[in-house]
C-alpha cells in the first residue's frame, strides 16, 4: 500500500491519500475544499481510480472537498452513520470495511470528539480523525462531544491496538506527522501512564477554547458533503 500525507496549512488538516499498487485502485481521507486542485492533480498524474472520499467526522475547521472529488472522479462519499446528512453515498458504522484493490480500511467507530468520529484501521496503520491526537486528545465541547465517549473510544478501542501501530491524525499544530499507540499510551498529555477515566473527564470539562472560527461554515458545509448547494 502507498500513503501520501497531505497538508493544509490555514486548518492544519493533514488529508491521506491511499491507493493499491497494483489495481490504482485509492481512497482519500478528509480532503480539504481549498487544496482540490492539488488533490485533483496528485490523484490524476499518478493514474489513480479514486474508489472512496472519507471523513473522519463532521468538521467544525474546514469544508471538505469530497464533492468536488465526487464530480471529477465518481467516487463515493462516506461519513458515520450519526450523521444528519443526506449528501453522502455510505453511512459508515463499526465494524464496516471498505476495500481497495488488496486491502482495505476497518471502520471503528470512536466517538467523543463529536458523535460522528470514525477512524479507519489498515496494515499497521489506524486514521484517528480528532479523537486521538499527537500527545493530546481532540476538544469535546460542541458537536455532541463527550469526555466519556472520548476515554472509552481512546482507552478501549484505539489503546488495545498493537503497541507498533502508526497512528495519523487530523490535525498537528506543532509540526509532528505521526505517532504509535505504544507511544501515546506513555506519553499522550491527557491520557499516557493510565490515567482514569474521572481525571481524564474533569481535566477536558475545564479545558477553555476558543471557538472554531470557520464553525458556523464549516458545520453546514460539511452536512452538505462540501457542495454549494
Amino acid at each position: 500500500m502507498q500513503l501520501r500525507q497531505l497538508f493544509d496549512p490555514t486548518s492544519s488538516t493533514y488529508s491521506y491519500l491511499l491507493w493499491d499498487e497494483t489495481s490504482l485502485k485509492a481512497v482519500i481521507i478528509d480532503p480539504v475544499i481549498e487544496q482540490s486542485t492539488r488533490d485533483i492533480a496528485l490523484i490524476r498524474e499518478l493514474q489513480l481510480n479514486l474508489l472512496y472520499s472519507l471523513e473522519t467526522h463532521i468538521h467544525a475547521d474546514h469544508i471538505t472537498g469530497g464533492s468536488l472529488l465526487r464530480e471529477t472522479f465518481g467516487c463515493k462519499l462516506g461519513v458515520h452513520g450519526n450523521a444528519d446528512t443526506t449528501c453522502t453515498d455510505l453511512l459508515l458504522e463499526d465494524g464496516d470495511s471498505l476495500a481497495f484493490g488488496e486491502h482495505e480500511l476497518r471502520v471503528v467507530h470512536t466517538p467523543g470528539h463529536t458523535n460522528t468520529d470514525i477512524s479507519y484501521l489498515t496494515d499497521g496503520i489506524v486514521f484517528t480523525g480528532d479523537t486521538l491526537l499527537i500527545r493530546g486528545s481532540g476538544r469535546i465541547d460542541f458537536q455532541s462531544g463527550d469526555p466519556g465517549s472520548s476515554y472509552d473510544s481512546i482507552t478501549n478501542k484505539l489503546f488495545t491496538l498493537p503497541e507498533q501501530t502508526i497512528v495519523y491524525p487530523a490535525h498537528d499544530y506543532r509540526g509532528f506527522r505521526s505517532t504509535t499507540i505504544g507511544e501515546e499510551k506513555k506519553y499522550n498529555m491527557r491520557l499516557g501512564g493510565g490515567v482514569n477515566r474521572e481525571a481524564y473527564i474533569d481535566e477536558m470539562r475545564s479545558l477553555k477554547l476558543e471557538r472554531p472560527e470557520k464553525m458556523d461554515i464549516a458545520v453546514p458545509g460539511n452536512l452538505r458533503c462540501g457542495a454549494d448547494k
